[in-house]
């Protein structure tokens, strides 16, 4: 019964009041990304713009936005939760409401924001829920936030544009990816950053449908 209510717990999305507290000041983290040596938190060049994907496990997600070009910077944390400045033994229990996010800050004249979102629909599954794989949790939920209205509005068309998509294909499984302007973006303790860049061999659960997203290039 007990392993039943934590499995319940951290798969229910948690109430202000049951929330972890937290604490004020945010927690200590990398100040330059391992494998370009870019500014995490900035400040970063006016041309640039910014969103927010969660696939699961970040290690990861975070890696594969690196790779793409264009994008100038990426980061780990913690986003759409009630806890404030979490830790990840705080996420994981599911008591702090938070998804993990990769912060993408990328150069729109290089890189599209549609074919990031193609990125994110087609390398992992959508359709999941509270989890990803063998992830179990609110932690490893689909999320894309977002900070312009206008990403808004392309997430949601490329949401829907990979449902045709997948039903097309025969999937009869709807996406549950969150869509919603972002909130606070938490920075994830230093370690997490770019992990599988200081762990190659790391473990990284990302699992695509097969399926093409018809958006972006």
């Amino acid at each position: 019964m007990f392993l039943i209510d934590m499995f319940n717990k951290k798969t229910v999305m948690p109430t202000a009041d049951a929330a972890l507290p937290g604490r004020s000041e945010p927690l200590p983290t990398a100040e330059h990304h391992f494998v370009n040596g870019r500014p995490l938190k900035g400040p970063y060049p006016d041309h640039l713009h910014v969103a927010y994907f969660g696939m699961g496990c970040f290690w990861g997600a975070e890696r594969l936005f690196w790779t793409i070009a264009g994008v100038w910077v990426t980061a780990v944390g913690y986003q759409g939760g009630l806890t404030p400045n979490p830790t990840y033994n705080e996420t994981t229990t599911g008591m702090t409401g938070h998804a993990e996010v990769v912060k993408v800050v990328f150069d729109p004249s290089i890189v599209s924001y549609e074919t990031l979102l193609k990125t994110f629909f087609e390398q992992h599954d959508p359709t999941q829920g509270m989890r990803q794989g063998n992830d179990v949790g609110t932690t490893y939920r689909s999320t894309l936030y977002t900070t312009t209205p206008d990403q808004l509005e392309k997430a949601k068309a490329a949401r829907d544009a990979f449902q045709k998509a997948l039903d097309a294909a025969g999937r009869k499984a709807r996406i549950t990816t969150d869509i919603e302007p972002a909130a606070e973006f938490y920075y994830a303790e230093d370690y997490h950053q770019q992990y599988l860049a200081k762990n190659p061999g790391g473990y990284c659960g990302l699992r695509g449908t097969g399926v093409s997203c018809p958006i972006g290039s």
